[in-house]
């Protein structure tokens, strides 16, 4: 299709092959023409490089992170202390219609803040709002620059039909205001005190010069990893909130369930924390439900095959773009059985513990799985947990539920809509 050879891995022995067995071969990433022409130094940091610089970047990043308790008790209390400020604003509507989506999306933005910058930002912040709006339209205008991808001269059309100008402009505020975040950053620094990524990666990058190595950290990547952990770990997380909400208003005996088990098992008087989770088991089992229906990233992110090679018995050449299908993974009948049905038990054994299936994969698969996968699943977790403790989610009109209806593109995002966040009398 178009300049570039595209395949697209649909089954899960394939998956495993390509993305397991022979990690080697299909572990680069795809460069997208448009952008490559009109973004400077772009193929950089975690998401976008590939071969040893990535591999720096990955493991330097994911070491950060762990330091910072990635998938432990001290990230939980910060991402807690987030949550206490979300559910507080969604207060302040008294149970009336409105549209949560850019709430939510800055309170989950604003826990990759902290890592990142080591600091939160209000609500109402005017930098904070606008550098969510170019999130959002990154996201949006995705779609797009697929296309152009594949036919790369339709970018020089007049009127910018596929929005890949607007998206290469939206790109480019973005890095200042990146840019901008490092400089303050800097500007606030003590020696020593390692609280956020940023100067935890400068010191590294220190070491590294110390050391004589390959230099691979150095300012340019950082201000891409700082893009790509925003990206990754903000618009994916609160997508998957909002779907989970929606679907609760589409089924609300399985809400009912969720509040059940909640008042259940740790009650009414004290918020959920992450220890809870082991006891929380219908909760996890409708979280991994949404992931599934939703498949939220439905083609991941493309891959390079670096060298000739075979697939499922089919000759693959070198510079070949292979795209894992996870939609066709998540909704596969000859898999689930009932793909079309919001079943979570189907995640659950007699007993009503959690199933665990290799079948299901919203973070990807192979060595380029979701660097922030740990995080995501903590923040799924507490913030839902939460939410469902403190509110009844119901349709801004008992005769007008919205649809089960997504935005195509890179991420599939559902269509805004309004809802109810009633309070719960306790």
């Amino acid at each position: 299709m178009g300049p570039q050879r595209n395949i697209f891995v649909n089954t899960l022995e394939a998956m495993k092959e390509a993305f397991i067995k022979k990690a080697d071969f299909f572990s680069d990433r795809a460069q997208n023409i448009v952008i490559a022409r009109h973004v400077p130094n772009f193929f950089h940091g975690i998401i976008s490089s590939s071969g040893s610089n990535w591999k720096a970047q990955r493991t330097t990043s994911l070491a950060i992170l762990r330091n910072f308790g990635m998938g432990k008790n001290m990230l939980a209390e910060k991402i807690l202390e987030e949550v206490s400020f979300y559910t507080k604003e969604l207060a302040k509507n008294n149970g009336k219609p409105c549209d949560i989506h850019y709430l939510t999306n800055m309170s989950v933005s604003n826990v990759i803040s902290s890592i990142i910058f080591g600091k939160r930002f209000e609500f109402n912040d005017p930098k904070f709002i606008k550098q969510i709006e170019m999130l959002n339209d990154l996201v949006k205008l995705s779609t797009g620059v697929l296309v152009l991808n594949f036919f790369p001269s339709l970018y020089y059309l007049p009127f910018d039909l596929f929005k890949g100008k607007k998206l290469i402009q939206v790109y480019c505020a973005l890095r200042n205001f990146t840019d901008e975040m490092i400089s303050e950053v800097k500007k606030r620094h003590d020696s020593g005190n390692l609280d956020n990524y940023i100067v935890a990666y400068i010191e590294e990058m220190e070491k590294e010069k110390q050391s004589g190595g390959q230099n691979y950290l150095d300012e340019l990547n950082l201000a891409r990893n700082i893009e790509n952990l925003f990206v990754a770990g903000s618009e994916t997380t609160s997508t998957t909130i909002m779907w989970c909400l929606l679907y609760m208003l589409h089924y609300p005996e399985v809400q009912q369930k969720i509040y059940k088990e909640l008042a259940e098992q740790i009650g009414t008087e004290r918020p959920p924390n992450i220890t809870d989770k082991s006891n929380l088991k219908y909760l996890t089992a409708v979280i991994m439900e949404v992931q599934r229906k939703a498949s939220i990233v439905p083609l991941s992110l493309p891959h390079l095959c670096n060298k000739d090679t075979t697939l499922a018995g089919y000759n693959i050449p070198k510079g070949t773009i292979v795209m894992p299908n996870l939609d066709a993974i998540h909704s596969s009948k000859e898999i689930w059985g009932d793909p079309e049905n919001f079943r979570p038990e189907r995640f659950l054994d007699d007993k009503g513990n959690i199933i665990k299936r290799e079948e299901l994969m919203p973070f990807s698969i192979g060595r380029r799985i979701c660097l922030g996968e740990s995080l995501a699943k903590m923040e799924l977790f507490l913030y839902l947990s939460t939410l469902f403790q403190k509110f009844e989610f119901l349709p801004a009109s008992p005769d007008n539920v919205p649809p089960l209806q997504d935005t195509w593109g890179l991420v599939a995002a559902p269509e805004h809509f309004e809802i109810r966040c009633v309070e719960r009398e306790h």
